[in-house]
């Protein structure tokens, strides 16, 4: 009973830090895109902005999995490499993000959240994507 509930809290925290992560890869998404992420996507019902955030939060998520799938005995070690590991991603993505802006015509975050479907948000979510699987990789 008591590895239940071992389990139990070790859950509850790798769940709670993996929310916290979540949170900040939208706020991340959101200083890096012009005007209020949430109501383009809930209100105005943005897709480019949908999709770059979708690909924010499923590429943490799998930064987050791999950290625990591949976690440390010693729990608070496995916690605190999930956190490090986590932010490294979103640091990397937002890094990647600044990249391919000054490497493409106009301002990136803009074009992002046209309201007109533009390609440039799949290759934005594919970088993310790509950065995520790589940190993945290198927890491995």
């Amino acid at each position: 009973m008591s590895d239940i509930v071992n389990g139990l809290g070790r859950a509850t925290a790798y769940g709670a830090l993996g929310v916290v992560l979540l949170l900040l890869g939208f706020f991340l998404v959101d200083l890096l895109t012009p005007g209020k992420l949430g109501r383009q996507i809930w209100q105005e019902r943005n897709r480019n902005a949908s999709v770059l955030l979708s690909s924010a939060l499923l590429g943490i998520g799998g930064i987050v999995f791999t950290s625990i799938w591949t976690t440390y005995d010693d729990f608070g070690k496995g916690l605190a490499s999930t956190a490090a590991f986590g932010v490294l991603g979103l640091v990397l993505m937002a890094l990647a993000f600044l990249v391919i802006d000054l490497v493409t015509p106009g301002k990136l975050g803009a074009t992002l959240v046209e309201q007109e479907p533009h390609p440039a948000v799949w290759v934005s979510a594919s970088c993310n994507l790509a950065v995520a699987a790589i940190v993945s990789a290198s927890i491995a």
